[in-house]
């Protein structure tokens, strides 16, 4: 049977714990919950835009397709990583190159 990392394109994830130390790390924190692409995807890039180099920038969302979307479109300005909460919450961690 097939599970749905055989279908998408979505970055590695994160453990509950690494989530919560990344989110005391992060540079800027976006909120775009109940927002849908291709609005975080545009943020995500001016987000990038504002922050230093190795700089860590999170995006908090409940739209699934921002997980693969979002890495996406910042293409290899930024390294990605995805967090699920179990509830229907997921967070962008974006590392500025």
């Amino acid at each position: 049977m097939p599970s749905i990392d055989d279908v998408t394109d979505a970055p590695d994830e994160l453990s509950d714990e690494q989530a919560e130390d990344l989110l005391d790390e992060a540079a800027l924190v976006q909120d775009m919950m109940g927002e849908v692409c291709p609005y975080p995807q545009v943020e995500a890039q001016k987000g990038l835009q504002e922050i230093d180099s190795d700089d860590l920038l999170v995006q908090e969302t409940d739209h699934v397709p921002c997980t693969e979307n979002v890495p996406r479109a910042v293409g290899d300005d930024a390294t990605a990583r995805v967090w699920r909460s179990g509830d229907g919450t997921y967070r962008i961690y974006l590392r500025k190159q």
